[in-house]
C-alpha cells in the first residue's frame, strides 16, 4: 500500500473525509476508488459513494478477497444510510466471516455492527440483540466502540430499558470523546437529548400530563391497566394485548379508559368509533358485538359493564388504575412520521418493511401526508424517496415499529 493510500485511510479513520479526498481524488485504482467512496459516504453523498465502491469491487482481482469484502461492508453501510434494505444479509455475513478468518477483526466487527443496525432500523429488536451479543466485550477502536454502544443504547430505548440505555450512552460518550470525531460525539449527544424530551402524554381521569421515556416505562411496568396509544395495545402488568390490527377494538378501549372510572356514553362511543353522526339501532347492535369482542379480550384483567348510559371499564383488581398513554403526534400515521423524521430519505419499500404493511397502504398514507404538507418526496419512479422535517420538542421512540420489550 503506497503512502497516499495509507494517509487517506488514516484521515478517514479520524473523521476527515476532505483530507482523505485531497490525497486520492484524482486516482482511479481500486484502493483509491474504495477510499473515495467511503469519503463521499462520510460527506453524505451516498449515491456517488455507492457507485465508487461498486467500481472498486470490480477492480480488485481474484486474489484480493479481503479488499472486496471490505468494500462489501462499506457498501452495506451506505445502503443502510440510504434506507435500502434490499441487499441479502448473507452477503454481509459472508464478508464478515471472511474478514474474521483473515485476521481483519476491525472490519469484521464493523460488518456485524452494520447488520445489527440494519435490523434495529426496521424494528427487528430480537434479531438485532442477537447480532449485537457477539460484540460485547470485544476490543474495538474508540470510534467503533462508540457506535456499538450507541446501537446498544438505541436498542434498549426501543425496548424501554431505560437503565441499560443510560449506561450504554455514558460508555458511548466516553468512547466518542476518545475517538475525537465531532460527528460521532454529536450523534451521541442527540440520543442523550431524546431522553430529556416528552415522549407521550398520560390522559384520562382528569389528567393530561407529559411523560418522558422513563415515566412511560415506569407506567407500563407498574400495575396500571394502560391503553397504549403509541403502540396500539393494552398493557396490564406483564400482559400485553396488541390491537394494532384491530382498530375498532382499540378505539373502544381507549374511550372506555379515558372515561374511567365513569362510564362512556353509548352514542359517543358509536360516533367516535364508527365515525357516525346519527346512530340508529343497527349501529347500536354493532357496538354491542364489538364490546363483546373487547370484553372477551380483556377477560383476564378487566370486565366491561353495561350501564343505563353506556359502558364502563372495571379492572378485576379494584386497586388497579386505568391510564391512557397518548402519542405525541395526533392521527394514525405516527409510526410513519417517526421513521421519516430521522433525516434520512426512505423508499416506500423500506417503509413497508419497517412498518410490516403493504407498499400500497404506505403509499396511500404518504399521499395524504404530502397533501397536508407533512412530508415531501424527491425523485421519481423507483428512485423516489420520502422525507419529513424533524419533529422538535418531543421524542418519537415510542412510535417506532416494535418499540416493545423483547425476551
Amino acid at each position: 500500500m503506497d503512502s497516499l493510500i495509507t494517509a487517506s485511510a488514516r484521515a478517514l479513520a479520524a473523521g476527515d473525509p476532505l483530507g482523505a479526498l485531497k490525497r486520492v481524488a484524482l486516482r482511479d485504482d481500486p484502493p483509491a476508488l474504495a477510499l473515495r467512496g467511503i469519503a463521499m459516504a462520510q460527506l453524505g453523498e451516498h449515491p456517488r459513494a455507492r457507485e465508487l465502491l461498486k467500481r472498486a469491487v470490480r477492480g480488485f482481482g481474484p486474489n484480493e478477497a479481503v479488499a472486496r469484502a471490505r468494500c462489501v461492508v462499506a457498501e452495506a453501510e451506505v445502503a443502510m444510510a440510504m434506507r435500502d434494505f434490499s441487499g441479502s444479509p448473507k452477503t454481509l455475513a459472508t464478508a464478515a466471516d471472511l474478514l474474521a478468518a483473515k485476521g481483519d477483526r476491525a472490519n469484521a466487527l464493523q460488518a456485524r455492527l452494520v447488520a445489527a443496525r440494519q435490523l434495529l432500523l426496521i424494528g427487528r429488536l430480537g434479531p438485532a440483540a442477537d447480532a449485537l451479543a457477539p460484540l460485547q466485550g470485544q476490543a474495538m477502536t474508540p470510534a467503533l466502540a462508540a457506535m456499538a454502544e450507541l446501537t446498544t443504547a438505541e436498542l434498549a430505548l426501543r425496548s424501554l430499558q431505560i437503565g441499560p440505555a443510560t449506561a450504554a450512552l455514558a460508555r458511548a460518550q466516553r468512547a466518542a470523546e476518545h475517538a475525537r470525531i465531532p460527528a460521532l460525539a454529536n450523534e451521541v449527544a442527540e440520543v442523550q437529548a431524546l431522553m430529556q424530551r416528552p415522549a407521550a402524554r398520560r390522559v384520562g381521569n382528569g389528567r393530561d400530563e407529559a411523560l418522558h421515556l422513563s415515566d412511560a416505562a415506569a407506567l407500563l411496568a407498574g400495575d396500571a391497566l394502560v391503553v397504549d396509544g403509541c403502540r396500539r395495545g393494552i398493557a396490564a402488568g406483564s400482559a400485553w394485548m396488541p390491537l394494532a390490527r384491530r382498530p375498532i377494538l382499540f378505539a373502544l378501549a381507549r374511550q372506555l379508559a379515558e372515561a374511567w372510572p365513569a362510564d362512556a356514553d353509548r352514542d359517543a362511543l358509536i360516533a367516535d368509533t364508527f365515525r357516525l353522526r346519527e346512530p340508529d339501532e343497527t349501529h347500536r347492535a354493532r357496538l354491542r358485538v364489538e364490546i363483546g369482542r373487547l370484553r372477551a379480550l380483556l377477560k383476564p384483567v378487566a370486565r366491561i359493564e353495561a350501564t343505563p348510559r353506556g359502558f364502563a371499564l372495571r379492572p378485576l383488581d379494584k386497586e388497579r388504575e386505568v391510564a391512557v398513554l397518548a402519542p405525541p403526534i395526533a392521527g394514525d400515521s405516527g409510526a410513519l412520521l417517526a421513521l421519516l423524521s430521522d433525516g434520512a430519505a426512505w423508499s416506500t419499500s423500506a417503509l413497508s418493511l419497517a412498518l410490516d404493511a403493504s407498499q400500497r397502504t404506505v403509499q396511500r398514507e404518504l399521499v395524504e401526508l404530502e397533501a397536508a404538507g407533512r412530508v415531501r418526496s424527491v425523485g421519481k419512479a423507483r428512485a423516489q424517496r420520502w422525507l419529513a422535517p424533524p419533529l422538535a420538542g418531543f421524542t418519537t421512540i415510542l412510535l417506532l415499529p416494535a418499540a416493545l420489550p423483547f425476551a
